[in-house]
């Protein structure tokens, strides 16, 4: 699905969202979107798909250690909560006749606006 003027691939997904994890090893969880990589196709979950780092000794960290931390996931593997119902949804974009006819995304299941 590429856009015609800048080329960047519209994605079902946006910062702030509250998603639910549908395939992986971290399956069933959820968490909110912390960013996302619109160039991979990959967003950073909140508490999803955590992995350890080690880090070494520097001068603001003098301990150095091991520290964890969230990993990318594919957006294919994300699915969007619905904020009304609380489950986790299809999305789809059409008008909106309230906000100016711009499109914006709603809910497939109930049909309401995200």
């Amino acid at each position: 699905m590429e856009r015609s003027k800048n080329k960047q691939a519209k994605l079902h997904i946006r910062k702030g969202d509250k998603v639910k994890v549908i395939s992986g090893n971290s399956k069933g969880k959820e968490g909110e979107v912390l960013e996302v990589i619109t160039s991979k196709q990959r967003a950073i979950v909140q508490g999803v798909n955590m992995v350890t780092k080690h880090v070494k000794p520097s001068a603001d960290n003098p301990e150095g250690g091991i520290k964890k931390t969230e990993a990318a996931i594919h957006i294919s593997n994300l699915m969007l909560i619905d904020p009304a119902t609380g489950d986790a949804v299809r999305t789809g974009r059409k008008e909106n006749p309230d906000k100016g006819d711009k499109l914006q995304r709603y809910s497939k299941k109930t049909g309401e606006f995200i």
